[in-house]
């Protein structure tokens, strides 16, 4: 009798299942009444380079990597599949892949939402004149109407990270993707659908509503997907999966895959997860996911705010009648540059950069610019170190890259507070790079407010539990799941921000000599790269396969 089930004639204790598919780390987690962690496992999601800039993953792998997670963690838990309430998926956003209807076979791996095979498409719609066209014909129904819903196309910009230029790209060079969505016998479908599509052996396809709207391709205002767009892109109508609640009976796993048929009772994008699992349910309850990425998300209520430029709106969740609407602004390279540090041996365990960067009074002037800088978005901008002296240590490189985080989430958390129109509340860190107290007290100090870490530190997989368990009647309501929260720590302002200006003030000069680094006058595609990146250059993480993306740790 494997270990938890109750003795005979006893109903058997009931547990749901959290799985966090990331960017870069695949994760399962067993949970109890009590939101306790009861068995885990986790792999590595193994992406692919097939050419200069291409990111995929394989399908497959993944599905098998799926599976054996759910597997492990439910038997390192000492239970019985039969034992499991509830599946929840939470998953990375806008990597998607399209397949035939009939057959199920994939028209090409999945597209990662790092992939930069689009940039040509993007580079020519953003100078297009039916583009600027469209800017004008917004900005006048905007002018005329007053309504929000037509503000974010007045300024539409593209760019590699949705999913439209790619979906776009893949019907302009997969011929048989193409043939097939003119017959409608294309599906296309997010990590969530395809892992839905294979759970029940093609009887479920659907996604939910935090999916759909972290695609680019779904209207949030009107909860549909945008024909507008999809006419303007050549992108068939007919491809896309129906959009369900996020807290929702799916249906079952087939008995084959786990032995019994498992409840799939939410699907839900990773940040949105990480947004639910941290309890920020009211408006101007904010949550700072520092992984791969970084990700500051915004509970903005019943209220919908357009796009502004670095922020962007999306659905957080659909249960029943509510929908509740958050506004996100993001920047990559967290996560993944601190390992990228760890590769090249500054440091053996990320556990000493704490210490290595509170060793040194400051980094002497050091300032390290990550490859994205949120506020320009500038597919050009270099990777760097910038003032490097002779008495140059590891240790300044360190703090150097801590600092960077910091300072980059004192940038957009200016932008939140001029841009959302909400006063903000709570707000609540998670992620890998959360558990380094220097850069949560730093980031504290800079925007002069508290934030709380939670004592589990995976909210994307409690955030997905939690989803499961309200449909599944695990818990009852969301008030049962904030008695359920764990505060390990608490950071409150220690220092002034004026003591941060003078080594803010270089970093900022040091970003803007990085910005429009790789012009097309210096490098006229991604496969023009040269090997050896200029001497200024530690990395150019936006054009070919970076250092920060061969073993990235922590997740999206």
């Amino acid at each position: 009798m494997p270990c938890g089930q109750q003795e005979s004639g006893a109903a058997p204790a009931r547990y749901v299942v959290g799985v966090d598919v990331g960017s870069t780390v695949l994760k399962c987690h067993v949970y109890d009444r009590a939101a306790a962690v009861r068995g885990s496992s986790c792999r590595k999601v193994e992406s692919l380079y097939p050419r200069p800039g291409w990111v995929e993953l394989d399908p497959e792998v993944l599905w098998s990597q799926f599976v054996g997670v759910v597997k492990e963690a439910v038997q390192a838990a000492g239970l019985h599949m039969r034992q499991i309430a509830g599946l929840g998926i939470s998953t990375q956003r806008a990597t998607f892949i399209t397949w035939h209807k009939r057959t199920g076979k994939p028209f090409h791996n999945f597209i990662s939402w790092q992939d930069l095979r689009s940039i040509e498409l993007v580079n020519s719609w953003n100078k297009s004149l039916l583009l600027k066209v469209v800017h004008v014909i917004f900005t006048v129904l905007h002018f005329l109407t007053g309504n929000d819903r037509y503000l974010a196309p007045s300024f539409l910009t593209f760019s590699t990270k949705q999913t439209s230029m790619k979906l776009s790209w893949v019907f302009k060079n997969i011929h048989e993707a193409e043939e097939a969505a003119k017959k409608n016998n294309c599906c296309f479908g997010t990590v969530d659908t395809w892992l839905l599509y294979r759970l029940t052996k093609g009887s479920v396809y659907a996604t939910d509503y935090s999916n759909a709207s972290a695609t680019g391709v779904f209207e949030p205002f009107m909860k549909c997907w945008n024909p507008t767009l999809c006419n303007l892109l050549s992108i068939p109508m007919s491809i896309y999966p129906p959009v369900k609640d996020t807290s929702f009976n799916f249906g079952s796993a087939d008995s084959e895959i786990f032995g019994v048929p498992i409840p799939i009772m939410a699907v839900v994008a990773d940040q949105q997860s990480a947004m639910f699992g941290e309890c920020c349910f009211h408006p101007g309850d904010v949550k700072l996911t520092m992984g791969t990425g970084c990700f500051w998300n915004v509970n903005t209520g019943e209220h919908l705010f357009a796009s502004r430029r670095g922020l962007y709106p999306l659905i957080g969740w659909k249960i029943g009648e509510e929908v509740v609407y958050l506004t996100e602004g993001c920047m990559s390279d967290i996560g993944t540059a601190i390992k990228w540090a760890q590769d090249i041996n500054l440091f053996t365990n990320v556990d000493e950069t704490e210490k290595m960067a509170r060793s040194i009074v400051d980094s002497q002037g050091v300032c390290f610019v990550p490859g994205f800088q949120v506020s320009v978005n500038d597919p050009y901008l270099c990777a760097s170190f910038m003032g490097l002296k002779p008495s140059t240590t590891r240790n300044h490189l360190v703090r150097a890259i801590l600092e960077s985080v910091a300072f980059r989430n004192k940038q957009l958390y200016d932008i939140i507070v001029k841009k959302v129109r909400i006063p903000l509340q709570t707000i609540r860190a998670d992620g890998g790079v959360s558990n380094n107290s220097f850069v949560m007290q730093m980031t504290s100090d800079l925007i002069n407010k508290k934030i709380e870490k939670p004592a589990n530190a995976d909210m994307s997989s409690l955030g997905a539990a939690f989803l499961a368990g309200l449909a599944s009647g695990f818990w009852t309501d969301k008030e049962q799941l904030k008695k359920l929260r764990r505060i390990e720590a608490v950071f409150e302002p220690q220092k002034d921000l004026e003591e941060y200006k003078p080594a803010m003030d270089i970093w900022l000069q040091a970003m803007k000599r990085s910005l429009h680094w790789c012009q097309d006058s210096n490098i006229k595609s991604i496969d023009e790269v040269p090997s050896t990146p200029p001497p200024a250059v530690s990395i150019r993480a936006q054009h070919r396969r970076s250092p920060f993306e061969q073993q990235p740790c922590g997740k999206r």
